[in-house]
């Protein structure tokens, strides 16, 4: 459920308290970590050292040249092991190499998780790193385990991003296969974003394993409607209400909808099923 268009998108999925301009929603947000292990102090020159190829890390990650940035996230990690944001970001790193190709040896979900498991060691209140730890827990097929992590932080009155949490909670319950509590926290996700069009498909996908065929088209109709961000480019919501279009009979919107979803890119998952849907139809 999670290819190449929705890794972009939600980054549901996965912002963090450092945001991209364009790959996430908003600006990047930059916090100073201090934190202490075994009462060792600090070098502090290494901690100086630290912090500027941490800020050389997000420069890079927000250049989009993520090798670049992984570079320094390990360099920073090496100059100053407690410092929470650059593991942090270094989980964002991996995540976005896996939004570019899931397949690739370069996707590694193991080691998003490992440095996001390592940022909230160092600081248990990253809240976004937390959301985050959520969405890798999902892509790594433990949908359970995510929605132990997910669940307190939708209810987490200090959460700013409310939506993420709620929207990631109704995926998790999706792979887990309740797709009632999914439609559930997926509505609370959009009433607190209703731009939130990623929360809108998903809430199209569990309508549609209730065989809520209506409330599911909709639900797509509403995540490719909206004019914020790429969401008139989510191709999956085309892919799904095509699909949704087919079981109600509706033929000739079903056609419509796979041959925009072709049009806007053949080559991913989403594009060669809506390939694969109109030589069905032939």
């Amino acid at each position: 459920m999670a290819d190449e268009n929705l890794a972009r998108q939600a980054t549901d999925r996965h912002e963090p308290s450092v945001r991209l301009g364009s790959s996430f929603i908003g600006s990047l947000l930059m916090a100073a970590c201090v934190a202490a292990c075994g009462g060792r102090e600090p070098d502090a020159e290494n901690v100086k050292r630290g912090e500027a190829a941490y800020e050389l890390a997000v420069d890079a990650f927000k250049r989009n040249s993520m090798r670049e940035s992984l570079a320094h996230v390990r360099r920073a990690l090496q100059l100053d092991d407690e410092s929470a944001n650059a593991a942090y970001l270094g989980s964002l790193v991996m995540l976005v190499f896996c939004a570019d190709d899931a397949s690739s040896p370069d996707c590694r979900y193991d080691e998003a998780e490992n440095y996001v498991r390592r940022s909230l060691v160092l600081n248990p209140e990253l809240r976004d790193a937390r959301n985050t730890l959520g969405v890798v827990l999902i892509h790594r097929g433990k949908a359970v385990e995510a929605i132990g992590v997910l669940e307190p932080l939708a209810r987490d009155m200090l959460y700013q991003s409310p939506e993420k949490s709620w929207g990631n909670l109704g995926w998790a319950y999706l792979e887990a296969g309740r797709a009632g509590e999914a439609i559930i926290a997926l509505k609370r996700s959009v009433a607190a974003q209703p731009l939130f069009c990623v929360g809108h498909y998903r809430l199209g996908l569990a309508f549609e394993k209730q065989h809520e065929l209506e409330a599911a088209r909709q639900a797509f109709t509403r995540a490719v409607g909206i004019e914020e961000g790429a969401c008139a480019r989510l191709q999956d919501a085309f892919l799904g209400r095509g699909r949704v279009a087919k079981a109600l009979g509706d033929t000739t919107e079903a056609r419509k909808d796979f041959e925009h979803c072709r049009e806007l890119a053949p080559s991913t998952t989403a594009g060669r099923a809506c390939v694969a849907a109109l030589l069905a139809a032939q």
